[in-house]
C-alpha cells in the first residue's frame, strides 16, 4: 500500500489550501482513508476520514464547517479542502488507510500512512 499526500503551503489566516492524497497498491473494495494533523509538541490529532464503500465521512469538531472531505473513485485519491484556515490548523497533515469499514479518527486504527506535507497558517 503506498500513500502519497500532497498540496501543502503557506497560506494566510482566511486562505485555503487543498490537500490530495493518492493511494494505490491493494484492490480491497471496503477501506477507509483519513486525514491527520501534528502540530509541534502536541499530539496527532484525526481532522477527517472518508469511506470507500458509501463516502461516509466523518470530521472532528475542531474543522467541521471549514474542511470538506471527498474521494475521486477513478483515480483513488482522496482530497481535503481547507477553507477559512487559521493559525491554529498549522501542522503537518498525513493521510492513512484503514482496511474495513470502520469509520474513525483514532490514529490507532490506521496502519497505512504517507508522508506528512506542511501546512502553515501565518500573516
Amino acid at each position: 500500500v503506498q500513500l502519497q499526500a500532497f498540496g501543502g503551503g503557506f497560506v494566510q489566516p482566511w486562505g485555503y489550501l487543498r490537500l490530495s492524497c493518492k493511494a494505490s497498491g491493494f484492490t480491497w473494495d471496503y477501506y477507509v482513508i483519513g486525514w491527520f494533523r501534528q502540530a509541534p509538541g502536541k499530539q496527532r490529532e484525526g481532522v477527517s476520514c472518508i469511506a470507500a464503500s458509501d463516502s461516509s465521512t466523518l470530521y472532528s469538531k475542531s474543522v467541521r464547517g471549514r474542511f470538506t472531505i471527498s474521494r475521486d473513485k477513478a483515480t483513488n485519491t482522496v482530497s481535503l479542502q481547507m477553507d477559512n484556515l487559521e493559525p491554529e490548523d498549522t501542522a503537518v497533515y498525513y493521510c492513512a488507510l484503514t482496511k474495513g469499514l470502520l469509520i474513525s479518527l483514532e490514529d490507532q486504527y490506521y496502519h497505512y500512512w504517507g508522508q506528512g506535507t506542511q501546512v502553515t497558517v501565518s500573516s
